[in-house]
C-alpha cells in the first residue's frame, strides 16, 4: 500500500491531518508488522515528545471510525493494527511472534452455513510457524 501524501488521505476521510495523525498513519504504512499501541508510541515518542499514549489510541480508534485502519486481536491480550483495508487474512508465527498478511479471498471460502447470511465483516486468522522459524 502506497499513499502519496497522507494529508490529503486523512483529509478525503474527514480527518483533520495533525502532524501527530499524520505520523501515526506514516508508521502503520511503512511497518507492515500490525504494531500495537505501545509499539507506534515507543517509536514515535523521541520525535514527538508531545505525543502520549492516550493520542495513539484516540488516533487509531478515528482511523477505525472513519475506515482507514482495522483492529486486529488476533490474541487475547495484543491488540493491533493495520491499514491495508483491502482483503486478507492474518497468520500469528507463534515462534517469532511475527503477523504476516495472506492473500486471502472470502469468495473462495464454501462454508454451507453462511448461504443465507449477510456478512458485512470477517476475520481470518491463522496461527502456527512460519517458513523462516521451520527452516531455524
Amino acid at each position: 500500500m502506497y499513499i502519496e501524501n497522507i494529508g490529503n488521505h486523512l483529509k478525503m476521510h474527514e480527518i483533520k491531518p495533525s502532524y501527530q495523525r499524520m505520523k501515526i498513519f506514516e508508521y502503520l504504512l511503512d511497518n507492515k508488522t500490525h504494531p500495537t499501541v505501545d509499539e507506534i508510541y515507543k517509536a514515535l515518542s523521541p520525535e514527538i515528545p508531545t505525543l502520549s499514549k492516550t493520542t495513539v489510541y484516540n488516533t487509531l480508534n478515528l482511523f477505525m471510525e472513519k475506515k482507514i485502519a482495522r483492529v486486529i486481536i488476533i490474541e487475547e491480550n495484543e491488540t493491533r493494527y493495520d491499514v491495508d483495508m483491502g482483503e486478507h487474512a492474518h497468520f500469528k508465527c507463534e515462534s517469532c511472534k511475527k503477523v504476516f498478511d495472506i492473500p486471502f479471498q472470502i469468495e473462495n471460502l464454501d462454508i454451507e452455513g453462511l448461504k443465507d447470511f449477510k456478512i458485512n465483516e470477517y476475520h481470518i486468522y491463522f496461527k502456527g510457524i512460519c517458513p523462516t522459524c521451520l527452516n531455524k
